[in-house]
């Protein structure tokens, strides 16, 4: 297995406001784009040449990664006109594929970080004979996921999207978003429109007795789809519970990138990440957060298990725990966040001791504007 296409065409609605001026994929994961991660671990297992399926901001991410040199790939990017679904942009990348009907095709969703071999699925892929070989992994409620059930030998006997009572699910295996086809599979998938590999190119498969092969792989598995999970993702890359070839510094309980000023009296923890050209000043606690590129953490602040957004600035004393505060956003000293908050990009929270001495009005325009 040579190539590769790579899934990265999503709007990442459940991240916002860190999308909306940034995909998904390129969101800064443990220090570099996310799409670096997956670029490494598929150069790592023998891939040469990956094409991008690309669609939201799709302009944005050659300039992130140029050719590919310096993770030793060949990158080709491939926008679509109007958003053709999961088997619509697989097909669609495809016409840019150069190997042999024969020959086997990673596809990785851009959205999940995993401790896959990638280079054992291909090889199972090869002995096996079959058509598409899944990676599977088990979660404990599987109702915000598509079920796939195997057989004995492996054999994937149904897909079951998103199931919710009791009776339908039966059984913990999830479709966990990599997959090795064999290209010719890729060929036949319609080209030209909307088409879900889940709903239409799996259930087509096995109505055709193709050989469709499930491998339970029960290493580390995250979707970073919501800002809990995105925090957790970069913590474990940094402290590594998950490996990566592209994690730019030594593995510990945190990670200060070049140009950040992180004072002395500063205490950072739990994985957390403080980007190029970030402050955190005196006596601040950053535990388990993203401190994006740009940011500033005033003396005394509490950020728990949170994303400080580019540019934007916490005030001193405040205190946010599981929030997220978008691009150039605001926090003015000595506020408490309740957990889930969103602090809309550029949106400015004053400080608790204006917002205490304001009228009720002008208080309750702050809550609001900060949530938007």
């Amino acid at each position: 297995m040579t190539e590769a296409i790579l899934l990265v065409g999503g709007q990442g609605t459940r991240l916002r406001p860190l999308t909306s001026h940034t995909p998904k994929p390129l969101l800064p994961v443990a220090g570099v784009p996310f799409l670096a991660h997956q670029l490494a671990r598929a150069a790592a297992a023998g891939v040469h040449r990956v094409v991008f399926a690309t669609s939201y901001l799709a302009e944005l991410f050659e300039p992130h990664f140029g050719d590919g040199a310096v993770f030793g790939l060949d990158l080709v990017y491939v926008t679509e006109a109007e958003p053709l679904g999961t088997g619509g942009a697989i097909r669609n990348a495809a016409d840019h594929l150069t190997c042999g009907p024969d020959e086997p095709v990673l596809v990785l969703n851009g959205d999940i970080l995993s401790g896959l071999d990638i280079a054992a699925l291909r090889d199972g892929h090869r002995a096996s004979g079959a058509d598409v070989s899944l990676h599977l992994t088990r979660v404990a409620d599987p109702r915000a996921f598509g079920l796939v059930p195997t057989d004995a030998d492996g054999r994937v006997t149904a897909f079951l999207e998103k199931p919710q009572t009791p009776e339908e699910i039966v059984t913990d295996q999830i479709n966990a978003g990599a997959y090795v086809f064999t290209r010719a599979v890729i060929d036949r998938i319609p080209a030209g429109r909307v088409v879900s590999v889940e709903r239409e190119t799996f259930p087509d498969l096995l109505a055709t007795d193709a050989v469709v092969r499930g491998v339970v792989d029960d290493t580390y598995w995250l979707d970073l789809g919501t800002p809990a999970a995105f925090v957790k993702g970069s913590a474990d890359l940094v402290r590594g519970r998950v490996s990566s070839p592209a994690l730019p510094g030594p593995v510990g309980d945190a990670l200060v990138l070049d140009g950040a000023f992180v004072d002395p009296l500063a205490v950072l923890s739990g994985g957390t990440v403080v980007g190029a050209g970030a402050v955190v000043g005196a006596g601040a606690v950053v535990e388990g957060s993203v401190v994006l590129p740009g940011a500033r953490i005033a003396g005394r602040a509490l950020v728990h298990h949170s994303v400080v957004g580019r540019h934007a600035e916490v005030g001193a004393g405040s205190r946010l725990d599981s929030v997220v505060v978008g691009d150039g956003a605001v926090v003015g000293a000595g506020n408490e966040l309740p957990a889930g908050l969103r602090v809309g990009c550029g949106a400015v929270l004053a400080d608790e001791s204006v917002r205490m001495s304001a009228a009720p009005s002008t208080c309750a325009a702050a809550h609001v504007g900060a949530r938007r």
